[in-house]
């Protein structure tokens, strides 16, 4: 269960102006559900996923995640904490061009305190789900942008963490390797990991095992 409560996410302009990329959001995402953030970009959705991911901290409120308040955790505490629950998959993919995919893949694992052999097996497990198994020793500046999402949703599972967050993950990608993307989404909520999809891509619109969708305009919710 995440529980949300009156988060509010305050940035200054030139150091005067002020504004709320997010104001005053209240909201509750059960576990394993499906849960599809709605908006244009700068609407606020992006922040929401940062600050549930603890990559930044709000100006005020609070963010509940298993019964835990992970809004204002220290910086080592957050690390820790996205390290064993939290899988993030970016727009961008963020991998090592220079490292091959199973490196990409191994990365989160290392300040966890595993052994190689452990190591080895959460990657080949991962790299399974996602289906890029065959491309496991193959540098990532060759892959197409298809398979480097393939890798960040590996990498995103690889820790085993029961939320992953998405943040315009097809934005980068074709219909073909979008609707790709939407089937592995499905296969994830039915290994009951909790997902969270920040997107104004309309393919995510109809989908018939997308529990709530929430819109957000101007940082705020909107019914």
């Amino acid at each position: 269960m995440i529980k949300i409560k009156n988060l509010n996410k305050l940035f200054y302009e030139n150091s005067k102006k002020e504004f709320y990329a997010l104001k005053d959001i209240n909201l509750e995402i059960q576990t394993s559900s499906f849960v599809v953030l709605k908006g244009v970009s700068g609407s606020g959705k992006s922040t929401l996923l940062s600050l549930i991911a603890t990559m930044d901290k709000p100006t005020s409120g609070e963010i509940i995640i298993d019964n835990e308040s992970v809004a204002k955790l220290p910086d080592l505490h957050s690390s820790n904490f996205r390290a064993k629950k939290i899988g993030f998959i970016f727009q961008s993919y963020n991998l090592f061009n220079e490292l091959s995919v199973k490196d990409n893949i191994s990365i989160p694992l290392i300040p966890l305190g595993y052994s190689q052999k452990q190591i080895d097996e959460k990657v080949l497990k991962s790299l399974e789900i996602a289906n890029i198994s065959h491309k496991k020793d193959e540098l990532v500046l060759n892959l197409s942008g298809g398979e480097k999402q393939r890798c960040a949703i590996a990498r995103a599972l690889v820790n085993d963490s029961n939320i992953i967050l998405c943040d315009e993950p097809t934005a980068n990608l074709d219909y073909d390797n979008s609707i790709r993307f939407i089937e592995t989404l499905k296969e994830l909520k039915k290994l009951n990991k909790t997902i969270i999809v920040a997107t104004h891509d309309p393919i995510f619109d109809n989908l018939d095992f997308v529990d709530k969708i929430i819109n957000i305009k101007n940082g705020i919710i909107c019914e």
